[in-house]
């Protein structure tokens, strides 16, 4: 496994390092970004401080999951056993959690990649293949977000930071995607009425799917949307409705919240 750690150790932090090198050059060069977004706002575009505070957020729980990589030894190691803990169990869970870390580590890789491939031609104008990039990624970070295997009472903060990491890139992705699709077919809200459907629809069903955490990322996106939205000539109840999708979604968040807030604060 020692190949495969180093291999793992290398990918993240190169691949965070370009990006948040591009993402930085990108807020600062002229146009920026923001500049760009505020050019091209169409039936999907989200209020742009939304994508700068995830980003931020994103960023700490990124170098934190990268520092437990660096931090922790793989199985074979030295391990730090907690009190009272079972060491066999606590062993079978290190190791879990290393698998599971050292198979995400290409994905997250691939996802700062393009991410940061994205930012050179969203800056250049370039929608369609910005939009190639992104959708790369979208479906990338989410595949893996389906072949992550539950979380456990038992597991390890370097699984549970796993999770973290890949559901919110894939979450973000999600928005991204939509975005950037939005963009790059100069689709003025409101949109169609079965698009609008399949958006009001879209976001209670997934979080409906989806474990809490990647829930709330969906209710942040549709949410980002429904500010963005505001104030656009034209843009109708569309705004409106996407407010009222964005409180659907979050009792539905909610509902499947409780459950785990009774076990955690039952504890």
């Amino acid at each position: 496994m020692g190949n495969e750690v180093s291999r793992a150790r290398a990918l993240t932090v190169s691949s965070f390092l370009v990006n948040f090198a591009v993402q930085t050059y990108g807020m600062v060069t002229t146009p920026n970004m923001k500049d760009i977004a505020e050019a091209n706002h169409f039936a999907f575009s989200p209020n742009p401080w939304f994508i700068a505070a995830f980003f931020s957020g994103q960023v700490v729980i990124q170098l934190a999951w990268i520092r437990k990589l660096f931090q922790n030894d793989p199985p074979g190691g030295y391990q730090t056993i907690e009190p009272n803990a079972n060491p066999e169990i606590t062993a079978k869970e290190n190791e879990r959690a290393w698998n599971v870390a050292l198979n995400y580590a290409p994905v997250y890789a691939l996802g700062n990649f393009c991410i940061a491939g994205w930012l050179f031609f969203w800056l250049r104008e370039d929608f369609k293949a910005s939009q190639v990039l992104v959708t790369i990624n979208t479906f990338a970070q989410l595949l893996a977000v389906a072949a992550l295997p539950p979380l456990t009472p038992n597991s390890s903060s370097l699984m549970r930071f796993t999770h973290y990491v890949a559901k919110t890139f894939a979450g973000i992705g999600v928005l991204d995607f939509i975005d950037n699709g939005g963009v790059a077919l100069w689709y003025r809200a409101p949109p169609s009425t079965l698009v609008q459907a399949a958006t009001y629809a879209f976001f209670p069903l997934a979080a409906a799917a989806s474990k809490p955490l990647f829930g709330s990322i969906l209710l942040y996106d549709v949410f980002a949307v429904a500010v963005g939205q505001r104030g656009v000539s034209g843009a109708g109840a569309w705004p409106t409705r996407l407010g009222w999708t964005a409180l659907a979604t979050a009792g539905v968040v909610g509902v499947k919240a409780v459950p785990i807030l009774k076990e955690y604060f039952g504890k």
